[in-house]
């Protein structure tokens, strides 16, 4: 056995870099499985959102009494943005974050989403790749986009296209994901 030091590279900086990242990256993991494992998940925290029937009443209601967001989107821009999410479900995001992402990150940020009932994310973020949506839209016509895109949704049986940043999701995971979606949104979202 050769023990002679002089032939043992020094680690370079960039790869004490990526060690250092893949240690912080493990420790996040732990930590977020932790975090999951030790709380169930909660109900979604918004009962208009707390199923799909509850979420059509609650679009259906839209109808006669229209509401507001607080945002710099109008209301028919976030229902045609929460359309658009739930159809890419079916037919596939136009742009997906790196399979290392999904696989990751992107995962645990599902999971603890999922264990507290709620999502937080930009509510002015289009989805990646996805067309402009144009704002000053009628409100009724958003309203049946989305209404048709979760009953579309719904009659769904066949394989769900990967989250662009969740990655892979089942139907029931996908339903939560979409209803967190729409209960985000209605933060910002009152009659005034």
């Amino acid at each position: 056995m050769n023990t002679d030091l002089a032939n043992v590279r020094p680690v370079s900086r960039s790869r004490r870099a990526l060690l250092a990242g893949g240690v912080l990256l493990a420790g996040s993991a732990v930590a977020g499985l932790g975090y999951v494992a030790t709380h169930s998940d909660q109900p979604i925290a918004m009962d208009d959102f707390s199923d799909l029937s509850h979420t059509m009443r609650t679009l259906e209601r839209l109808r006669d009494a229209p509401l507001h967001t607080r945002s710099g989107w109008d209301l028919a821009h976030v229902l045609h943005h929460a359309a658009q999410s739930i159809e890419y479900s079916l037919d596939g995001f136009p742009q997906l974050k790196p399979a290392w992402f999904r696989a990751s990150l992107g995962a645990m940020a599902f999971a603890v989403f999922s264990a507290r009932g709620k999502m937080s994310h930009g509510l002015e973020e289009p989805v990646p790749g996805a067309p402009t949506i144009a704002s000053g839209q009628p409100l009724n016509a958003a309203v049946e986009h989305l209404m048709d895109a979760l009953n579309r949704f719904e009659r769904h049986s066949g394989v769900l296209a990967p989250h662009f940043a969740y990655g892979a999701l089942g139907k029931s995971e996908y339903t939560r994901a979409h209803l967190m979606h729409l209960a985000n949104h209605w933060e910002l979202v009152g009659a005034g």
